[in-house]
């Protein structure tokens, strides 16, 4: 379906006007572009759907990036402007691009065009199975005060809108068989006031409960993934299962005999980490004992802490999917087939444990761990604007290129991570990736005592929580 000839005669004739708009309304159109870019990375390849006069585009990362749109004005306008990125002149309804992107933005489009299930439709022929859909809009809350500012002559007058809520683009994108996976909100005073637009929209527009008012609208989305067989996920990907070991040298045998085989390869990777038991020779021992029938990589971390030692053993794994299996057996191997699935099925891109879920034994979690647990489950379920149960669960799993991605990034947020767990899950909200939880069962240890200090770590861990809510909530 292709636009309607009123649409397209309307915004030929007020193309003039719609640029000189956009020049005035920098401020508006560039805090889109800062949200739209926080989530795009150097290597992506990028295309804006309704790119009007190219700014937003050419704002955004990206080593490749191409925009459409109808309005043959605005592409010429866009091509003076921006000569070394290419843009087109064509239908949202009726896209001919043959190559696919990694990157899609709608930013304002939705509002105009006639037919936004078909448009939705139209992104798989420019998509791959790894490609971000983000999909900007005006909040109906604020309807009332957009046709005040047309009327006043605050704002330039258009056609009248599609009026949507999230939940309306959310649903349409289902239809057209894409997964909504984040939805945010942003902006409270879309002009630009010296250190008042600066308060109102970093700060007062994030917080809880009114953020629901802001005027923009973010969703985020990603296609269906497809449906897979188990005979086909377990021939399709390769697993390494990362054990970091400090003072655990009864739990190594078991750590062996009890883990499965998940995939057409299982790698077991021991990094012990500044033991003083006999930790290291027992790790020799079995790998003696079982190296020829057990892959098995094993190795002592160069620093400390469990950070150190899950990065060490990631750069060490040949496998396609990385896991995460602390030493103390607390979480059981068995149940890493059921993150394993999780992954290879595509339900998620970055699998959390979580240990909040089934009763736990007696003396699994001290009382006052599970109030930490509890608060920091709150805490990030803000931060990362999506239901997260349990931050601090060991088991944490991902694909390797995906971390790849994460480690190349890793100086967004710093090595400030000793445990490792904030450091992958911040990454992964960083890389757009969809965080999926995973309950399972959490054991009382059989051997030996924790590693982790309640006061000292919890206070570390909440230094690294505030630090993480200025570098995602308030940037």
């Amino acid at each position: 379906m292709k636009a309607s000839p009123e649409r397209k005669q309307y915004f030929e004739k007020h193309a003039d006007n719609w640029i000189k708009y956009r020049k005035r309304r920098s401020y508006y159109w560039d805090s889109i572009s800062r949200f739209c870019n926080y989530y795009i990375h150097e290597g992506a390849t990028v295309l804006e759907i309704g790119c009007g006069t190219g700014e937003l585009l050419a704002s955004v990362n990206g080593k490749q990036k191409t925009g459409i749109d109808f309005c043959n004005t605005l592409i010429q306008q866009a091509k003076t402007q921006f000569p070394d990125i290419r843009f087109e002149v064509m239908e949202a309804e009726q896209i001919t691009l043959q190559e696919k992107y990694d990157v899609i933005i709608l930013s304002n489009l939705i509002g105009i065009v006639d037919d936004i299930e078909q448009v939705f439709n139209e992104l798989k022929k420019v998509s791959h199975e790894k490609t971000r859909i983000i999909v900007t809009y005006y909040s109906r809350l604020w309807e009332p005060i957009i046709k005040m500012a047309e009327w006043l002559g605050i704002k330039r007058k258009t056609p009248e809108q599609n009026w949507l809520s999230q939940h309306d683009i959310a649903n349409l994108l289902y239809l057209a068989d894409f997964d909504v996976y984040k939805r945010n909100r942003s902006m409270f005073l879309p002009y630009h006031i010296p250190l008042l637009s600066g308060l109102c929209n970093r700060f007062i527009s994030r917080l809880p409960l009114l953020n629901a008012l802001s005027l923009n609208q973010f969703i985020f989305a990603r296609p269906m993934p497809p449906a897979r067989s188990i005979e086909d996920m377990e021939n399709r990907y390769s697993t390494s299962v990362i054990i970091p070991a400090r003072n655990e040298s009864g739990n190594i045998e078991a750590a062996i005999q009890r883990l499965p085989k998940m995939g057409w390869f299982t790698e077991i990777i021991f990094v012990e980490g500044n033991s003083t038991d006999d930790t290291w020779e027992t790790i020799q021992t079995m790998y003696e004992k079982y190296k020829d029938t057990v892959p098995m990589q094993i190795m002592r971390q160069d620093g400390k802490g469990k950070g150190d030692a899950v990065r060490k053993g990631y750069a060490a794994a040949k496998g396609d999917i990385l896991m995460i299996l602390d030493a103390d057996l607390t979480v059981q191997p068995e149940d890493l087939p059921k993150f394993y699935h999780a992954l290879a099925s595509g339900k998620g891109e970055f699998i959390n444990g979580v240990r909040l879920v089934y009763p736990m034994e007696k003396n699994a979690m001290r009382s006052l761990n599970t109030v930490g647990n509890h608060f920091f489950s709150r805490f990030f379920s803000w931060i990362l604007e999506r239901p997260i149960k349990d931050t601090l669960c060991g088991t944490k799993v991902m694909f390797k290129e995906d971390y790849l991605k994460l480690a190349d990034n890793r100086k967004f947020f710093g090595e400030f991570d000793p445990f490792g767990d904030f450091d992958l899950l911040f990454g992964a909200y960083k890389l757009n990736l969809k965080i999926v939880d995973l309950p399972i069962r959490y054991r009382e240890r059989k051997y030996g005592d924790t590693n982790i200090s309640r006061f000292r770590h919890g206070l570390i861990l909440l230094k690294m929580s505030l630090f993480a809510t200025a570098k995602i909530k308030f940037w």
